[in-house]
């Protein structure tokens, strides 16, 4: 690996984020390396999802930047591109996975039809091709070739969360960005997809964060992790050092599920 190469993928300096009166979060920087996987954890309203939604570039900043480094090698602010670059960063060398499959999935089109439009937005025009590498996906996340053509309102939720997955993956995208991709699923469907989420970040070399209540989906997933209480990262370190001896009263009483998210 070269020396260009261990430079961060992405870089958050001093991010803030304002609704009104109320804070979002405060001053937060962070950074991950491609392979890496960064969890985000906190109880409700502790400014975890709004982070997701700044990094993502889904929000608007109030103060703060974010670089990403480009395939090319260049580094880019990511909120001096125009609107239409950053979408075609998500839908091509970033995903996302919602919580709601219904956010990530045209629930009216079929499943190889949210697999294919991934391909089209990076120039895949051939019918056969595209088809081919979206029954290739959806056999990787276990979902039956011959469920093709279904609809993902036919789908139960743990496979439309394997849809999402498939969607996004189908790009070979560098970086993942997850709003609680296992919450409301069954324990074995859980571990169904965290088992997916795993190889597919070791198999490919995936950055991610992953935003979650659950430290066992935190520990099981990620090499580091953030502690957010109040819009405010209160503690971040290694993924198990933070778990097994937190130094913060907060994160204590997380890893103790004294709160509840």
């Amino acid at each position: 690996m070269s020396a260009q190469d261990d430079r961060p993928l992405l870089v958050a300096e001093g991010l803030s984020k304002h609704y009104g009166p109320h804070l979002g979060c405060a001053d937060v920087s962070l950074d991950i390396h491609e392979g890496e996987v960064v969890a985000v954890v906190g109880e409700s309203g502790s400014g975890k999802s709004t982070l997701l939604g700044l990094l993502s570039t889904q929000l608007l900043p109030s103060a703060g930047s974010v670089r990403y480094r480009m395939r090319d090698g260049e580094e880019r602010d990511l909120f001096a591109l125009g609107e239409a670059e950053r979408r075609f960063l998500l839908r091509t060398d970033w995903g996302f996975v919602h919580q709601d499959a219904r956010l990530g999935l045209r629930m009216g089109v079929s499943a190889g039809g949210n697999v294919g439009e991934r391909l089209m937005a990076t120039g895949w025009r051939h019918y056969g091709r595209i088809r081919a590498e979206a029954e290739q996906w959806l056999e990787r996340v276990e979902i039956a070739r011959d469920r093709i053509d279904d609809r993902p309102d036919t789908f139960s939720g743990g496979m439309r969360q394997r849809l999402q997955i498939a969607k996004n993956m189908v790009t070979r995208p560098r970086l993942i960005f997850m709003d609680e991709p296992t919450g409301g699923l069954d324990v074995s469907v859980q571990a169904r997809l965290l088992d997916l989420i795993r190889s597919f970040v070791g198999d490919y070399g995936l950055a991610a964060v992953i935003v979650t209540h659950d430290l066992a989906v935190a520990r099981l997933l990620s090499h580091r992790i953030v502690v957010m209480r109040h819009g405010r990262v209160i503690e971040t370190g290694l993924t198990d050092q933070v778990l097994d001896d937190p130094r913060e009263p907060y994160t204590q009483l997380l890893v103790a599920s004294i709160l509840q998210a």
